[in-house]
């Protein structure tokens, strides 16, 4: 086609800049393959908990099923309200907003504070989301290098703020290393953004799978830190698309300026099965899931390098021989084995990423292929 009925002619320059998902693609391909050992899905395989269905269902039954306010249900606000005072109780400033999911929460976040020119910065490896987000909002997203613990090194941090900084993003637990950050980098890192003004962004979705002690938030450091969590990981929940975020007054108040005209409101029934969510203890499910990472890191250990995976469900072990990341995904995708390429997550073709979210036999199945793969 040619002229003024070109599409190419209605398609945004930025978004020749945004990459269609490199994990989705993982995703489109897991449909082709007859039976596949499948690593590849960053997706809780327990079921939705039955109390949360149940919500949901009274909900759309009792006809609650029109818009919320904006800022969300407001029974799920105070619930989560008051988890954050007690948590934070002398940032008098903080305020709350209920998101369509984490991934809404972050296009809001970067939407609000990125101008055209400006820049966040984010560890390598990095979650998807983190330089496409920052690139629709007219941003780009500067890469922290990181040592075999995949921590950022905070003189580094320091050396890479510049005029455009707006922003740090960090992710305790990560994705898709399962690196955790102790407190004394936290804190080191909260106070290096609070001296340069930056603003500093907590990603803590994988909050409740933090394995070798209890999760520590950069908020507890800086009483302007930028907090997104969400039901998606901790409940299973991950299609009904509830997120919420907490921060400074003013931030928070632009953010749900634009969700009035963006998302709206989370579902409405999701955030009725959120709020049930709220009174399960979850114990069981985080010790199940040590337990894999457990397995997985004993079963790959004298086989393959794997930096520290205190949590979340990931490991990222180097590709084995020397071979590129890359060509070692496809390898083990040409044995019916699915994991992600590190390209997805990072500058170097170096590693690879596996998601042990998935039953015992699967989890046993794909130990065995990866060690065949190193071997051979």
């Amino acid at each position: 086609m040619s002229g003024g009925n070109d599409p190419e002619r209605w398609i945004a320059s930025k978004m020749r800049r945004i990459e269609s998902s490199g994990i989705r693609k993982v995703f489109d391909l897991a449909r082709k393959l007859k039976d596949p050992i499948n690593l590849s899905i960053g997706q809780p395989d327990f079921p939705v908990p039955e109390v949360c269905r149940a919500a949901a269902i009274r909900a759309i039954e009792s006809g609650h099923n029109s818009y919320t306010v904006t800022q969300g249900l407001a029974s799920l606000r105070d619930r989560l309200g008051q988890q954050i005072a007690e948590r934070y109780p002398t940032h008098a400033d903080r305020r709350l907003l209920i998101t369509s999911g984490t991934s809404g929460a972050l296009v809001l976040a970067l939407a609000c504070i990125l101008d055209p020119g400006d820049e966040i910065l984010a560890c390598d490896p990095w979650f998807v989301m983190y330089p496409n987000l920052a690139e629709l909002a007219g941003g780009t997203m500067k890469a922290l290098p990181t040592g075999p613990d995949f921590l950022p090194d905070p003189e580094q941090v320091a050396a890479a703020i510049g005029p455009r900084t707006k922003a740090l993003i960090v992710n305790s637990p990560a994705n898709p290393t399962g690196a955790v950050m102790p407190a004394s980098l936290m804190k080191t890192l909260a106070q290096i953004c609070a001296e340069k003004g930056v603003l500093l962004i907590s990603d803590e979705i994988y909050s409740l799978f933090s394995y070798d002690g209890p999760h520590r938030s950069p908020a507890e450091f800086n009483e302007h830190v930028l907090v997104i969590d969400g039901f998606s990981k901790t409940y299973a929940m991950t299609g009904w698309r509830v997120g919420y975020v907490h921060g400074p007054a003013r931030l928070i108040e632009e953010m749900t300026k634009l969700q009035q005209f963006t998302f709206v409101c989370a579902p409405s029934m999701a955030q009725h099965g959120a709020l049930a969510a709220l009174d399960l203890d979850m114990t069981p499910v985080v010790n199940a899931y040590r337990a894999k990472r457990d397995f997985m890191r004993a079963a790959l250990a004298d086989l393959y390098d794997i930096g520290p995976p205190g949590g979340a469900f990931y490991l990222y072990p180097r590709a084995p021989g020397g071979q590129l990341g890359t060509e070692f995904v496809n390898k083990a995708i040409a044995n019916n084995l699915l994991i992600i390429p590190g390209q997805v997550f990072s500058a170097a073709d170096t590693h690879f990423r596996i998601s042990y979210a998935v039953a015992d036999r699967e989890l046993e199945r794909g130990a065995e292929l990866l060690r065949q793969l190193a071997r051979s």
